[in-house]
């Protein structure tokens, strides 16, 4: 999986860093680092709350929670630059 938002930056939980999944709770994935600084850290991440950010159209928000995450099997290139992997 990546994940898509900044969680912990100080721990590797950035936007764009990629995991693998180990298992799922109710309110989090266990994941394990595959990429950086961080690799081989197993981490959990929580599901955090999204609101819309249309309000012009409704006279009220939408809130939702979900995990910050999309399934990943391949990365463009565009992406891909100026990452350091491992040999």
């Amino acid at each position: 999986i990546i994940l898509l938002r900044n969680i912990d930056p100080a721990n590797g939980l950035c936007n764009g860093t990629r995991l693998v999944v180990r298992g799922f709770q109710k309110n989090a994935i266990d994941a394990k680092i595959v990429v950086g600084q961080h690799f081989g850290m197993r981490v959990f991440l929580p599901r955090i709350p999204l609101c819309s950010s249309d309000d012009d159209m409704f006279p009220f928000s939408f809130k939702r929670k979900q995990f910050p995450v999309r399934l990943s099997f391949a990365m463009t290139i565009n992406k891909s630059q100026g990452q350091c992997l491992p040999a």
